[in-house]
């Protein structure tokens, strides 16, 4: 690997936008290290260090992890509520705390974590989802506010509705909703994402800040 090209850490690396976001930024010039979850589980804090060590630089982390375990509140197993925590929130705050010290000896950085709609307009059955989420958008702007005087940005993308395997379990008739909500009717591609990431990526003073990419309502908090 070349020391003197930008190097990205996606999580999640086997997921369609993961995969997406991996061909823009190599085709920018980068060096992407995505790897499936048998070699970084977020969840546990080895597994992601062990990753970490081996970069020789590390210029942006895209902490792209994320589960779903949908039911309605009463039923829902606390198994279930722990796994989507883990993964979702706690598996971003312990890639960032790994990543932190490379990112403040460079004296550079930018972490990305991908939020989601549900985080900001709660949808019945996905409490532990969206609880996930809205935790995430709080991290942000902390971590934000945080390491902003070393130079290192902390920003949140939404999305939006994507259709891929994260939810083709849901039924047509929830797609079908989902899209109406739309004022545009049309959902964004993994690779409408990934092109604003890499965009994102080159705005060097914008930190703190979400994201919402899709054309549904959003809200001014």
């Amino acid at each position: 690997m070349k020391t003197d090209q930008p190097v990205a850490l996606i999580t999640g690396g086997r997921g369609a936008l993961a995969r997406a976001l991996t061909a823009e930024l190599i085709g920018a010039g980068w060096q992407v290290i995505a790897p499936p979850r048998s070699v970084l589980d977020v969840r546990q804090s080895d597994s992601i260090q062990q990753v970490v060590d081996r970069l020789p630089r590390l210029d942006l982390l895209v902490n792209n992890a994320g589960i779903r375990r949908d039911a309605p509140f009463l039923k829902m197993p606390a198994a279930d509520w722990d796994a989507v925590l883990d993964t979702n929130l706690r598996g971003a705050w312990l890639c960032a705390r790994a990543v932190l010290p490379v990112m403040q000896q460079q004296g550079r950085g930018h972490i990305v974590n991908m939020g989601s709609h549900t985080a900001r307009h709660g949808v019945a059955g996905q409490s532990a989802y969206g609880a996930a989420k809205a935790g995430l958008l709080a991290l942000t702007q902390s971590l934000a506010a945080e390491a902003g005087p070393e130079q290192i940005r902390v920003n949140a993308v939404l999305p939006g509705w994507m259709s891929t395997p994260f939810n083709q379990d849901l039924p047509p008739a929830v797609h079908a909703a989902a899209r109406r909500s739309h004022h545009l009717r049309h959902f964004n591609t993994p690779e409408h994402t990934a092109r604003f990431i890499v965009f994102l990526h080159s705005m060097p003073w914008t930190s703190g800040q979400i994201f919402q990419l899709d054309s549904r309502p959003g809200s001014w908090l």
